[in-house]
């Protein structure tokens, strides 16, 4: 539209200059040339006429608009001020909300410490009472480890029988409480326990560092003998698995593990367990269609519970055990990998395969045995590994200037017999766990 009022302001222009020439020639009789001058001075006094107030005009509206802006730049700055004075009064009261709430609780929590000390020293002098009357005869002896009814154990529909024999050119480490066994009476000795529900289950706790703040468990294995000797799992699971028993004691882990953790999970969903599970599990396609089966059934509980297995179990893994693995792992459950020696592996593979904790022995960690192999200085391990979103454990920690060592490797967990040795989980602990196992692994199946 300026355009056009533009033109039409030029042909005017144009038009009264060449009427003033005109005019002079015609009128007042003056030579064309100087009319022709005149007429193109008036012209050029026309045009800076018009572009003068053109100027001034714009430059009125220019200074109206800037004052507008500062107005509302002002206005603006005002609403922020305001907004800024607000904020400061919500902190200021936050923060004393805050510190009232914090003078509340801090008695209350003090209290309840001092009361949870108190039933702690209680329940130390109840069990040493009740250990000297059952001394005396007072009170009869009664088990304090899993209950001894046996629990049903997951069927396995076209697995047969565990040979109890081992084949003659297999040989077998064997544990000081076998001592004069023939391999077949080992055999037979490990099956009766089975049979019998006398593998009990033990919890270690792995704890934060330095807070040493329970953060999981470690379940572990161990047998009760007739004779009433505990024997550890690393006495007896060689020689289950070269008997095909590995399954069903798995299997019986399992169940426990599951129960057990869903009661860590109703004292505190930031409690976790680690559940140890054999490579022959993983090979065994019958049997760990039936336990993947009820693992999906329990996925709920995939974020606390971790599968895990040793450094020289995984290194032996053939396709099958690999494809198992992947099963579980994408179902939500994640691993753990102890008994880690050799440090020459690949963190980015095995983040990938659902490994989030590597436990290695502290003793190896910090340099106070030779046997660690490894191409990473022990102190850049930790960081190496959280960048793959795997955890450090140090274990087996046995003394306090181990501890201190450690922390200058930057580990985040602990476990070993300084800050707990493994307990056995009490019969109440488990208690219609059968009933609910069995009920669980029918609807899974």
């Amino acid at each position: 539209m300026r355009r056009f009022s533009a033109i039409f302001i030029a042909i005017c222009m144009i038009a009264i200059a060449a009427s003033v020439g005109g005019v002079l020639y015609l009128a007042f009789q003056v030579d064309a040339p100087t009319s022709a001058i005149v007429a193109l001075a008036f012209l050029i006094g026309l045009a800076l006429y018009n572009t003068i107030s053109n100027r001034l005009r714009d430059r009125g509206e220019l200074g109206s608009q800037i004052g507008d802006l500062s107005r509302g730049t002002a206005d603006l700055a005002r609403q922020v001020a305001e907004l800024s004075r607000r904020l400061n009064a919500i902190e200021t009261n936050v923060t004393e909300t805050v510190n009232r709430a914090r003078g509340a609780v801090d008695p209350i929590e003090a209290e309840i410490n001092e009361l949870g000390g108190l039933m702690r020293q209680l329940a130390d002098t109840v069990a040493t009472h009740e250990e000297l009357l059952q001394e005396q005869g007072v009170l009869p002896v009664r088990p304090v480890l899993v209950s001894s009814q046996p629990e049903p154990v997951m069927p396995v529909d076209t697995a047969p029988e565990a040979p109890l024999a081992l084949q003659e050119n297999e040989a077998v480490d064997v544990p000081r409480l076998f001592g004069g066994m023939t391999r077949e009476a080992m055999a037979e000795a490990v099956a009766y326990a089975v049979k019998e529900n006398r593998i009990d289950l033990y919890l270690q706790p792995i704890v934060t560092l330095p807070q040493r703040k329970v953060r999981y468990y470690e379940a572990m294995s161990r047998l009760r003998t007739t004779d009433g000797d505990i024997l550890p799992a690393a006495d007896f699971i060689e020689i289950a698995e070269l008997t095909g028993l590995m399954p069903k004691i798995d299997n019986l882990l399992a169940f426990r593990c599951v129960q057990v953790t869903r009661r860590l999970q109703l004292k505190s969903r930031d409690v976790g367990l680690f559940c140890n599970v054999s490579p022959t599990t993983l090979a065994d396609a019958n049997y760990f269609k039936q336990f993947l089966d009820f693992m999906e059934a329990n996925r709920a509980l995939a974020p606390a519970l971790v599968f895990e297995f040793t450094q020289r179990a995984y290194r032996a893994f053939g396709a099958i055990e690999q494809e198992s693995l992947a099963a579980l792992a994408e179902l939500g459950f994640r691993f753990s990998m102890d008994n880690v020696t050799d440090l020459r592996l690949e963190p980015k593979e095995l983040s990938e395969r659902g490994f989030r904790h590597l436990k290695v022995p502290a003793k190896l960690l910090v340099g106070k045995s030779g046997g660690l192999q490894t191409d990473i200085h022990p102190e850049d391990l930790a960081d190496l590994l959280a960048r793959y979103g795997i955890d450090l454990v140090a274990e087996r920690i046995e003394g306090e200037n181990m501890v201190v060592d450690l922390l200058d490797y930057d580990v985040r967990f602990g476990q070993g017999f300084l800050f707990s040795a493994p307990r056995p989980v009490r019969a109440e602990a488990l208690q219609g766990s059968g009933a609910q196992a069995g009920t669980a692994f029918a609807a899974a199946s």
